[in-house]
């Protein structure tokens, strides 16, 4: 079994290498990384991190304040645009690519194949976002197949619902509460993507998109999906589209706003193609996590429960035992869980608004990447300290990377071109060495776990409070972990009880312990009488592979 390590990356800014930038600039100012730019060199580098997938995020064509019309692609209306680059999850042609990232616009889906089959060759699979609950304002396809329609292009806008309608429309022009239009006129304006059912949406309401109806009636929740809503069989059409292109997993965009009915049906029919894709779903209730696996979801963010847990624990001081709630809260639904330290809507770990130093990262990233045998995502230029906290235009120094405006990355732009220091390439090499240890370790990707909080509450050798400790197990590879949240080093005494032992197969007696981290091997007598002594630094972890000798 293989534990997929997700790498998200932007093509728009991964490889853009432009030092001078220009606050609000434009493509011709400060530039676009392009897809021809991932090449065999830099997806081997990124494969060597341990990544088995790549989320190429912000591929599909979006809407954008640069004029592609030369090229047949409809010029979008600057006032409804956030950003000069635009936001990539305002989409305005599901069938095509984005021009921003491709050498030659006029072969940017020749682009994306290409790119498909060097990753493919890399060793790694392809997921791009499928984004279900909303378009941008103005969505026209130019690349749709034969006998395809627009959204929008049969509806009644007239009525605010009608099972065959895309949109909601409301009774009255568009406004926007804080953001002057200027000549965008929308007449009856259409519901937002973030369920603002009003004409004048506020300036932080998602107002440059459109909610796509899926067959709920939301002036009184009614549900109407038989027969099949017209949404529906366009989303199929999509699916099967990007699906031959050789995609091999979907991250679908707040897939908790789309109703789970719609989930049940098109999953099972878009798996017949590829048994082997794989559907993420961004969810943020952990109410309903079983629903959407039984909906056919591989992996589900789980962002409400540990990300939010670690987060705690880092920034608010946190007790470390808390963890323990978090598997319980999922208990039996943890193979299905997609962790992350960060991700283009979180704040760099690095970064003043969270963790303030990169190097604080390896209890979070350890207990993260290695407490069950769910997904893993880490984020462009996280694994070398990436703050986030550039002024790029309409994103500000707010701790996160831009997806609004053209950018390229710092941290990211010094790796390629050679000038990183040596601290986060130390950094790089943390993550290297756990991230492929993920799957080479059996007892990390297919094995069991064991929390042994428990048996450390009252140990006054072990805080519970600012340490965690766990065993991985499979068979005869045994894996001990323990992490230090604290600011300072710690010689700790850890309790493994008699059921460990019972329930894992452990046999008294002496073991050969190799960090992972440091390489360093250490002889230890393991019983459950006898309590197993480990130094851990600060902010730091031990990740101990147990040999029996």
């Amino acid at each position: 079994m293989t534990k997929p390590i997700i790498y998200q990356l932007f093509p728009r800014l991964y490889t853009n290498t432009t030092a001078s930038l220009t606050r609000y600039g434009d493509i011709s100012q400060n530039h676009s990384g392009k897809m021809n730019q991932l090449t065999d060199n830099i997806l081997a580098d990124i494969r060597s991190l341990g990544a088995t997938h790549i989320w190429l995020t912000g591929v599909i064509e979006h809407a954008t304040a640069t004029d592609y019309s030369k090229f047949g692609v409809a010029p979008d209306n600057p006032a409804v645009v956030k950003g000069k680059a635009g936001s990539p999850y305002a989409i305005k042609d599901y069938y095509d690519i984005d021009p921003d990232i491709a050498e030659n616009v006029k072969n940017r889906v020749g682009e994306f194949k290409a790119l498909v089959r060097r990753i493919h060759k890399a060793g790694m699979k392809v997921v791009i976002d499928f984004v279900p609950n909303h378009v941008a304002r103005h969505y026209v396809s130019d690349a749709k197949p034969a006998g395809v329609e627009d959204f929008g292009h049969n509806d009644r806008i007239d009525w605010f619902f009608a099972r065959d309608n895309n949109f909601y429309y409301l009774n009255a022009p568009l406004s926007i509460d804080g953001v002057d239009i200027a000549d965008y006129r929308e007449s009856p304006a259409r519901a937002t993507g973030n369920d603002c059912f009003s004409p004048r949406p506020h300036k932080y309401d998602w107002y440059e998109t459109v909610k796509l109806n899926y067959g709920i009636d939301y002036s009184d929740r009614s549900r109407h999906f038989d027969p099949v809503p017209d949404t529906w069989l366009k989303m199929l059409d999509i699916l099967r589209y990007w699906t031959s292109m050789g995609v091999d997993a979907y991250r679908c965009d707040m897939a908790f706003m789309v109703p789970t009915e719609f989930w049940r049906w098109v999953i099972p029919q878009i798996k017949a193609i590829n048994r082997e894709l794989l559907f993420i779903a961004e969810i943020y209730d952990v109410d309903k996590y079983r629903e959407f696996i039984d909906a056919g979801f591989d992996y589900l963010y789980d962002k409400v429960n540990l990300y939010d847990m670690l987060v705690g624990i880092e920034r608010h001081g946190w007790r470390a035992d808390a963890i323990t709630t978090c598997w319980q809260r999922i208990d039996g639904l943890s193979d299905h869980m997609l962790n992350f330290l960060e991700n283009h809507d979180e704040v760099r770990f690095a970064s003043s608004f969270y963790a303030h130093s990169a190097e604080n990262v390896i209890p979070s990233l350890i207990v993260s990447a290695m407490i069950g045998r769910g997904a893993f995502m880490l984020y462009q230029g996280q694994e070398l300290g990436e703050k986030g906290e550039d002024d790029e235009g309409f994103s500000g120094p707010n701790g996160r990377t831009t997806i609004f405006d053209y950018w390229s990355i710092s941290s990211v732009r010094n790796y390629l071109t050679e000038k990183t220091s040596k601290k986060m390439l130390a950094l790089r090499s943390v993550y290297t060495k756990l991230l492929n240890f993920c799957n080479s370790e059996k007892a990390i990707s297919d094995g069991g776990f064991y929390d042994l909080t428990y048996a450390n509450h009252s140990n006054p050798d072990f805080s519970t409070a600012r340490q965690f400790a766990f065993i991985r197990h499979s068979g005869d590879d045994i894996v001990l972990i323990a992490v230090n949240f604290d600011e300072h080093p710690v010689d700790v005494k850890i309790n493994i009880p008699e059921h460990a032992f019972q329930h894992i197969g452990l046999v008294d007696g002496n073991y050969s312990a190799t960090d992972i981290l440091t390489g360093r091997k250490k002889r230890h007598q393991l019983a459950s009488n006898v309590p197993f002594s480990a130094h851990i630094k600060a902010k730091g972890g031990v990740v101990l592979r147990l040999i029996r000798e």
